[in-house]
């Protein structure tokens, strides 16, 4: 290894020690840290931001990333170099304090929209977002001041995507997801929900998620789970992935499906060739991928009806009660059920698409400065009306249910449509050489987790984007893929 690259690694083994001692500050906060201490959390990691920044962004840096670009050797060198080059050329030309600034206010925004929620009162949490949306905007304009600001961070969080890219992504789901609702609604078989509301012991719902832990394969001694007001994921390095529920006492299956979905996320993760310990190509390449991953262990696996059937004894028998006339098939068919709802994260795999659509069409407009933050709750309330058909009673059901724009995460939304349609279609390649219903069947994940690896998680963000979509989906991402599985699989829950 030449000189230069030795130093990167260096850089590399400093910035990691950075965002670990970050990235436990943002634990902390969301799950076990006194409401209290969130000014001195605020300061230190603003400290920290700042240490950062000044660790990347100098001469000295710039001029050791052009002499490794010349002196790097191998791929994974050569994708190193390449992955701090974008990172130094993102946040460049971003002035130092504005940076560690920005990582405050985020620190000081969480809690505020915690608060914001828990007392339905969006005034709390609003003057945070205007300052998060005001300094996005800046920070478009200081890296590309020719393209529109919400593009820009499109990019960030899919390498690539464009506004116009995703506009036709969406018409393409809605071409297929209207009407399809449209005739459940009109002649689709009844679904039994009467036994989903009603009480569900936590005692017991914590034993459904050690049991998904333990089914996805997610080793304590690597991995666990921690309570939050809205479930997330969190990688410290490749042996310390933490993950987050949130229990309901009347809503076991939010639970259940929260824990499958941020237990994707961990597997992506806690995957990842060892070689790439602590340096730039480790962690998830995009969130479209990163989504594809989640969304997949959600609902293609954990909705499906053979893991439904498998997981079926052990419901019954943590809840004999609340199951005592409820078979696996009325499971299967309740928790699949496609009806327009108020809240994202509890959505349904036929409007969840709309969900998103939502958000992407609300935060593109603040970012381009078309609507403005104190317009949000009605802006989100028409949209819900128009889109899903159902009223907001308040923005604690409304604008604020979700925890990304508080985090400065504009741009987010669209990752989570793409990433579902992933993975319907790398499921779709998948099963010409496997017999998934079977194994699920028998709660066996190892055949798919070990599909997964090969494809995805084993290379980190060393492949090109691009290059690890096509190898995820089999072939050239399409759409069509995920509406095809969308209609064969309503048709036949609903018996069209």
């Amino acid at each position: 290894m030449k000189e230069s690259m030795q130093k990167v690694r260096e850089l590399e083994k400093q910035q990691f020690g950075y965002s670990y001692a970050m990235r436990v500050i943002d634990f902390d906060s969301e799950t076990i840290a006194p409401e209290d201490g969130n000014d001195g959390r605020a300061e230190a990691m603003e400290f920290l931001s700042r240490q950062s920044f000044d660790l990347l962004v100098n001469d000295s840096t710039a001029a050791l990333l052009k002499a490794a670009a010349a002196d790097a050797e191998t791929e994974q060198e050569q994708a190193e170099v390449r992955n701090l080059q974008r990172e130094y050329d993102e946040i460049a030309k971003i002035p130092a304090a504005e940076y560690a600034a920005f990582a405050k206010l985020c620190q000081q925004s969480i809690p505020a929209w915690t608060k914001a929620k828990r007392t339905n009162d969006f005034s709390v949490f609003a003057p945070y977002l205007e300052k998060i949306v005001a300094a996005r905007r800046a920070q478009a304009a200081y890296f590309d001041p020719d393209r529109d600001p919400y593009e820009v961070f499109l990019d960030r969080y899919e390498r690539g995507l464009t506004i116009a890219q995703c506009d036709a992504f969406f018409a393409q789901l809605r071409e297929t997801i209207v009407p399809l609702l449209a005739e459940i609604q009109k002649r689709g078989a009844p679904i039994r929900t009467d036994f989903l509301n009603q009480e569900w012991p936590i005692d017991a719902q914590k034993k459904v998620s050690e049991k998904i832990m333990q089914l996805w394969g997610l080793d304590p001694k690597r991995s666990m789970l921690a309570e939050s007001e809205h479930p997330f994921t969190t990688e410290f390095w490749r042996k310390d992935v933490r993950i987050t529920t949130h229990y309901m006492p009347r809503d076991m299956f939010s639970n259940l499906y929260s824990v499958a979905h941020e237990g994707g996320h961990a597997l992506y993760e806690l995957n990842i060739n060892p070689d790439y310990d602590y340096t730039s190509v480790t962690g998830g390449a995009t969130m479209g991928l990163h989504e594809s991953q989640s969304r997949l262990f959600e609902n293609i696996v954990g909705r499906s009806r053979a893991f439904v059937e498998y997981l079926y004894p052990t419901l019954k028998e943590l809840f004999p009660q609340q199951l005592t006339d409820v078979s696996a098939e009325e499971i299967w068919r309740a928790v699949n059920r496609a009806e327009p709802s108020l809240i994202r994260t509890e959505a349904d795999e036929l409007t969840y698409a709309l969900h998103i659509m939502v958000r992407y069409e609300l935060e593109k407009a603040l970012m381009q400065g078309t609507l403005a933050v104190a317009d949000l709750p009605a802006a989100w309330n028409a949209k819900y009306k128009e889109y899903l058909g159902v009223d907001v009673p308040d923005d604690a059901h409304g604008c604020l249910q979700d925890i990304h724009w508080s985090m400065g995460d504009l741009g987010y939304f669209p990752s989570y449509a793409l990433g579902s349609a992933y993975g319907a279609q790398a499921i779709a390649d998948l099963r010409k050489t496997h017999d998934f219903d079977a194994q699920w069947a028998a709660g066996d994940m190892e055949p798919l987790k070990a599909a997964l690896k090969e494809r995805v998680w084993q290379w980190g963000s060393m492949k090109d984007p691009r290059w690890l979509v096509k190898s995820l989906c089999g072939g050239e991402f399409d759409a069509k893929y995920f509406t095809e599985y969308l209609t064969a699989k309503y048709t036949e829950i609903y018996k069209l």
